[in-house]
């Protein structure tokens, strides 16, 4: 198995950045995928970003391309997630997750094999 743990969240302005930290441990983190949701309250847990073991590939939402990018760095087991021109609409609770296998899309939550316990980011207008 692996544990995630995730940083970096906060309260900020809308229009401002934050950077969001996902720390692997337990398992070569080289060997498998990622990828960041987001939970806002009364929705649904919906898909930001994904990046391959490698980083040579990344795929996102609608919402968030061109503003969020995701990348990874496999010497420190830790992947990111750049977000830029906060709106109000960001505010959620963001989980990183892991994804061992090759099936499934990555863009659904059942792709995934295990989740980190979620950073708030709240974005004020």
């Amino acid at each position: 198995q692996v544990q995630l743990v995730e940083s970096g969240g906060g309260l900020v302005q809308a229009g401002g950045s934050l950077r969001l930290s996902c720390a692997a441990s337990g398992r070569t983190f080289s060997s498998y995928a990622m990828g960041w949701f987001r939970q806002a309250p009364g929705k649904e847990r919906e898909f930001v970003a994904a990046i391959n073991w490698s980083g040579s590939s990344t795929y996102y939402a609608g919402s968030v391309k061109g503003r969020f990018t995701i990348s990874r760095d496999n010497a420190k087991n830790t992947e990111y997630l750049q977000i830029n021109s906060l709106n109000p609409e960001d505010t959620a609770v963001y989980y990183c997750a892991a994804r061992f296998g090759p099936g499934g899309s990555y863009y659904y939550t059942t792709s995934y094999d295990s989740w980190g316990q979620g950073t708030q980011v709240t974005v004020s207008s």
